[in-house]
Formats: C-alpha cells, structure tokens, sequence
C-alpha cells in the first residue's frame, strides 16, 4: 500500500470522526440556532510522549491558493493533528493562522533568539527540543495542548486566543490571516474528502466573535428605549473593536446631527445624550446568509473601507462617544435580510449566544438578559 493510500485511510477515519459529529461546517460555524449545527464538546486526547520521533515523511500535497505543496502539507498536519486529538475545526483555523504568521506555514530550521518551527517554539521556554518543535505532529500538539489551558478559548478572537498561547510581541497580527485560514482548513478538507455539506444551511456561517470583550450594559429595545436597535457594551475609550465575522465593509459614515435642528455636529468631538443624534463613526458590514453587523459610537476614522473583505476578529475602529452617547461605549446591532433599518434588526445577545460568542454581563457571565435589563450597569446612549 502506498503512502497516499495510507494518508487516505487516516482521512477516511478522521472524516467519519467529523461526520458523527455533525459535519465539518458544525465545528467551523461553532454552533448556530440550527441543531445540526451544535459544536460537540470533546475532551482531547493525551499528546504522545515528548521524546517520540517524527512520525514519518511528509506527504505531497497539492498548491491550494497561495499556498504551495510544502506549506498545504504543514497546515493539513495541523489540521489532521487537531481532528485525531479532539479539537474543533475553530482550534485548527486558530493554530493555522497563528502558523501562516509566525512561520509562512514553513518549518523552520531557526528564528528570532532560539525559536524554530511552525509556530516559532521556543526549547528555551520549555516547549521542546528543537528536533521535536520540527516534527509538525509535535509542535501541533504542544500548540493544542497550550490553547486548550485557556479558558474560553473557543469563544474569543482568534488573535487574542492565539496570543494566549504564543504571548507575540504583535499580537493584532493574527488577525489579518482568520479568513485564509478559514479558506485554507476548509479547502483542505474537500481535497481529503472531510465533508462540508450543511455549511450553508447552518444559518450565519462562521465563526463568529465578541466585537469587544465588555459587559452588556442597554440592551435591546427596552420598556424605556423602544428604539434602541442594538446593545451597548461598556467598553473603554480606546478598545479595539472587531469584525464580529469575516464579511464585505457596506457602510463607513460619520453620522452625528444636532438633535434640534438637524445641523451637522461632526465626529471630531464627542456626542452628547440630549444635544445630539445619530451613530457617529460607525461601520456596516455585510456577513453570509443575509446578515448585517453595525458598529457604533467610534472615536475616529474607522480602520476600513467600503467594499473591503474583513476577517472575524479583525480591527475595524476603536471605541468612543461620538453622536448619540453619554459616554464612551461599542453600540452593536445585527440585522437580518441585508435590511439595514430598524425593520431589520435582532437582538444581539440571543444571536450571538446561538453563534458560540455569547455576549457578556458585569459579572463575566453569559449575558441572558433582554429589554435592557442588566443588574446595576448604568444607561449608555
């Protein structure tokens, strides 16, 4: 039996493994309001001894995209590593992205002081010898191994997960590769028969993530606020806000008015509760399956353009109080139908929660509220 045909048996149990638990668009949306689209909640597996060998030659694997056969197989070795160890596609699509910035998807032979590999391990900090941190099995492993430590690593950025394990000097880089990751672990599944069907029946294609980690403070459409369209996330002047999942930017706008008469205010200064209308700095952006995100409230020029692509956690502005607010904080509203107006909108926190990104309450707890109810978190515009 030849080597490819060995591989193909090895991809033929792992796909069974992904199969049983709902498809790989399951694992890769995680979870949705669809039952078929439930993340399964595995326990991984032990890694192998640290002084086990290379497991054997690398296997040729076909250019995908800008990849090339070296650096498909180094990323199908991620991704088959993850699958035989338990680990949602999500912790895949983190680990090759996380690679496809420390290394190019190359094993390399060294780096910065002594780091080596995929990820750019380091012997010194108790990762390996450099031999093991070169076997791509291993260094997968050791990389699996790290994130699962982290608590809630599933549900948070993609760059702030990776840099939990990684603790990069650039840690907003990780980022920019969440959608050629995505595209990558997906392609690599349909090139070894992994399925994929159901990915575009489980309703918002994913994964998606919190725009900021902030407590929910208005929520949506309340007994005081009937026309608050979204939630408000108390975050801190300053924060980074990100894509809440990979889309096209369908709006960039300064949209802050005097509320008596109509004139323009500007988003160079902040808005006031009473004074002024309007969202200030504020993007759109247009997700699969007819969803639409809104960010509201920047404190300057957002980050991207119209028509440009966005990767899920990817940084789209920063947090401020310009327009309609009392100070500074993330209003945040996703709609349904590509409907931009009122007419369109849902409430986030249920939305969000069925998209395994669950928005959260002062307290570090899922956010279950609705109507704006939040314990004593005080009222943001």
């Amino acid at each position: 039996m030849t080597l490819r045909s060995l591989v193909s048996v090895a991809v033929a149990l792992v796909a069974v493994f992904i199969l049983c638990a709902g498809g790989l668009s399951g694992f890769l949306a995680g979870g949705s309001a669809t039952t078929g689209c439930a993340p399964m909640v595995t326990t991984p597996a032990s890694t192998s001894d640290s002084t086990a060998p290379p497991t054997g030659p690398p296997v040729l694997w076909p250019a995908i995209g800008d990849w090339d056969s070296d650096q498909v197989g180094n990323a199908a070795a991620i991704v088959t590593t993850g699958a035989r160890h338990g680990l949602p596609a999500r912790g895949w699509v983190i680990a090759v992205a996380t690679a496809m910035q420390e290394s190019s998807l190359r094993n390399l032979p060294g780096g910065d002081r002594d780091s080596v590999g995929l990820f750019q391990q380091r012997p010194s900090q108790g990762w390996g010898t450099p031999a093991q941190l070169q076997d791509p099995d291993y260094a997968s492993e050791k990389f699996f191994d790290k994130l699962t430590t982290i608590r809630g690593w599933q549900a948070m950025p993609l760059t702030e997960a990776a840099q939990g394990v990684q603790v990069s000097a650039f840690p907003d880089a990780y980022a920019t590769w969440e959608e050629p990751a995505t595209q990558l672990v997906t392609a690599i599944a349909d090139t070894t028969g992994l399925p994929t069907d159901g990915l575009a029946g489980c309703g918002a294609t994913g994964p998606w993530t919190q725009p900021v980690l902030a407590p929910v403070g208005s929520g949506f459409r309340s007994a005081d606020r009937p026309g608050h369209d979204g939630v408000d996330l108390s975050a801190s002047r300053g924060t980074t806000i990100r894509a809440a999942s990979a889309g096209t930017v369908r709006t960039v706008r300064c949209n802050a008015v005097h509320a008596d008469t109509g004139a323009d205010w500007g988003c160079d200064r902040d808005g006031h509760p009473n004074l002024t209308r309007g969202c200030g700095w504020y993007v759109d952006i247009d997700h699969p399956a007819g969803l639409l995100t809104r960010y509201c409230h920047m404190d300057q020029p957002p980050l991207v353009t119209v028509g440009q692509p966005v990767a899920a956690g990817q940084p789209i502005g920063v947090v401020g109080s310009t327009g309609h607010s009392s100070g500074p904080h993330l209003h945040y509203e996703v709609h349904h139908h590509g409907d931009a107006s009122p007419n369109g909108a849902i409430d986030p926190v249920p939305f969000m929660a069925a998209q395994n990104a669950p928005l959260r309450r002062a307290d570090g707890d899922e956010a279950l509220i609705r109507g704006g109810r939040a314990g004593t978190m005080r009222r943001l515009g």
